[in-house]
């Protein structure tokens, strides 16, 4: 049985649950959030077998991340960033693993388990939460303000809890009400105190922030900060239930694992069969914006392939064929570009959203997450 100090836990990157059974011999689904750096792998191999059901967990190398963290030879994956998998195609679900570049959240279930609740015709995506991925948010101020304000217990530090004005800047950003504050503008909030928040910026009338007496203090977040950024302010937020699956299982929250639907950047999938003059474009190695290097679209021909599936000059590669390019030098792109005769699939950003998302911290593995 694991036991764990949720102040502890909530850094430990993985959880494996005590298999307790129904009287049916079914377990409980496990959690394991895998985080590698780019010159190693997870650790595991996933197989689709003969005569058997589901995307089964196989070759776990010895001493290596998965093992580490307690994925076992013969486990079925059911979810994949949040996304159930059992009944997806297999190699989709394999490209699903590959687009998340440098850290996955798997969830699986013990392969005896997996077979008898086949049998017994369980829903398996009902042994899951539905929602287990924190939200980015980027409000824009209005004459209120951003139409939230934190509150907090005193003396304690890095929790926040978010009262969201109805129908304001924050609501309409969909930013949930009661969600837990975890990142402003892309920086931790887990070590700052409630006094550090309680400096007021303004009155309530000009910025829409309140005061509460008692142990809980509703105030304005991160004065300095908020004033830095003008009239807009990018949020990572937890709801209630988000939150209290990370800290039960002793998972740490991060922005990779985010959902960014509610974002004003989207990035792009470009889909493109190549034409008797190529696919019309050039590939260029070039520095990013977060300091590292990157992949990047230039010289897009008019009337050709790439425009005609909407390439914009100096969009940002991220992915090809859904996998992360993470990782990969100029030469690997070109060649993983080129390892499909006459099309091939490309996720790109422009350079507009890519400058947001490095501010906030939002790295490229985090795109496999629709």
């Amino acid at each position: 049985k694991f036991e764990f100090n949720p102040k502890d836990g909530i850094d430990n990157p993985a959880l494996s649950l005590s298999e307790d059974t129904d009287g049916e011999g079914v377990g409980e689904p496990r959690f394991y959030l895998l985080s590698k750096d780019s010159t190693e792998t997870f650790g595991f191999c996933l197989h689709k077998e003969l005569g058997c059901e589901g995307h089964i967990v196989r070759q776990v190398e010895l001493g290596g991340l998965a093992q580490r963290r307690g994925l076992q030879d013969g486990d079925r994956l059911l979810q994949v960033n949040g996304h159930f998998v059992d009944d997806m195609d297999h190699h989709r679900v394999v490209q699903k693993i590959k687009a998340s570049g440098n850290q996955v959240l798997l969830a699986v279930l013990d392969g005896n388990s997996y077979e008898v609740a086949k049998t017994l015709g369980r829903d398996l995506s009902q042994m899951l939460p539905t929602d287990v991925r924190p939200r980015l948010c980027h409000i824009t101020r209005d004459k209120s303000g951003f139409g939230f304000s934190v509150s907090g217990p005193e003396g304690v530090r890095g929790t926040f809890q978010l009262s969201v004005q109805q129908d304001g800047p924050a609501a309409r950003a969909g930013v949930p009400p009661g969600s837990w504050l975890l990142e402003l503008n892309g920086t931790s909030v887990k070590n700052y105190s409630h006094t550090q928040l309680a400096r007021k910026v303004s009155g309530p009338g000009t910025c829409g922030w309140g005061t509460r007496a008692g142990n809980i203090t509703e105030c304005p977040a991160f004065p300095i900060q908020l004033k830095q950024s003008g009239s807009k302010v990018t949020l990572l937020v937890a709801s209630s239930a988000v939150e209290e699956f990370y800290r039960l299982h002793g998972l740490r929250v991060t922005a990779t694992l985010a959902d960014t639907s509610w974002l004003p950047f989207k990035v792009r999938e470009l889909h493109m069969v190549k034409g008797p003059a190529g696919y019309g474009f050039l590939l260029k190695e070039d520095d990013c914006s977060s300091g590292g290097i990157g992949q990047f679209l230039w010289d897009v021909d008019e009337g050709l392939p790439a425009e005609q599936a909407g390439m914009k000059e100096g969009d940002r590669l991220l992915a090809v064929n859904g996998e992360s390019i993470e990782g990969l030098d100029h030469q690997q792109t070109v060649l993983r570009i080129r390892a499909r005769d006459d099309q091939v699939t490309l996720l790109v950003i422009d350079p507009a959203g890519d400058e947001f998302y490095q501010s906030v911290g939002f790295g490229d593995q985090a795109w496999s997450c629709p």
